[in-house]
């Protein structure tokens, strides 16, 4: 089995207790992560993408295919692809900010890092893969917010892309739909959840997350 994790924001000591106490609970070998991780030494291997809440100097050091010192088995998924338990996973790092989006990626400075650009989305829409995370949303997921869900450049993706799964972080709420021939779940995020991901037939299993002791 694959772990899955939401959102973790474990910057925060309690979030950072959480999500280790999910990582026990699973005892995975290897992880998917869905952005807003915010905490990069790990216990086991975890592909994941950034959010729009990271440690930007880590994210782009991982970018440029650096590890810092502090950072172990984080794997930036950032409009690539890895092979994972016998299936293509791949993603697109960051949020979609219009007033960016045509900006080369070298111009974005301090929290725009956050964002991802055209180029990136380009290079998602070329890949072939299985399983595709995401921190926004496509159009009609059906999370609870106050603004209407859904990137047209993550469209544009799924449409070129046509992974079976799709992973989407950033709502910290479980939800799920379809997008063609897609199944897209929002990831509940880590301090309440982790979920078990069946790389055979693609199956998601869902279970709470674990009372931490605190120590981590």
């Amino acid at each position: 089995m694959v772990l899955v994790l939401g959102d973790a924001h474990a910057a925060d000591p309690a979030n950072r207790s959480a999500l280790f106490a999910a990582y026990d609970a699973a005892d995975a070998a290897v992880a998917l992560q869905a952005g807003d991780l915010m905490h990069y030494d790990l216990p086991i291997p975890t592909h994941f993408i950034a959010g729009n809440n990271e440690d930007f100097d880590v994210i782009e050091a991982l970018r440029a295919g650096r590890s810092p010192e502090g950072v172990s088995n984080a794997h930036l998924l950032h409009s690539t692809a890895a092979e994972v338990a016998g299936r293509r996973v791949g993603g697109l790092s960051g949020n979609y900010a219009p007033t960016r989006f045509d900006a080369d990626r070298s111009t974005l400075v301090g929290g725009r890092r956050r964002h991802f650009v055209r180029a990136d989305v380009e290079r998602a829409k070329a890949l072939d893969v299985d399983v595709f995370l995401s921190h926004e949303a496509p159009h009609g997921l059906p999370v609870s917010e106050e603004y209407g869900v859904g990137c047209d450049h993550v469209d544009e993706i799924l449409r070129s892309v046509d992974p079976d799964l799709c992973l989407v972080g950033h709502h910290h709420e479980h939800a799920e739909t379809t997008f063609g021939d897609t199944r897209v779940v929002s990831l509940a995020p880590a301090w309440e959840s982790y979920y078990d991901l069946d790389p055979e037939t693609l199956a998601l299993t869902r279970h709470e997350t674990p009372a931490s002791d605190g120590q981590r």
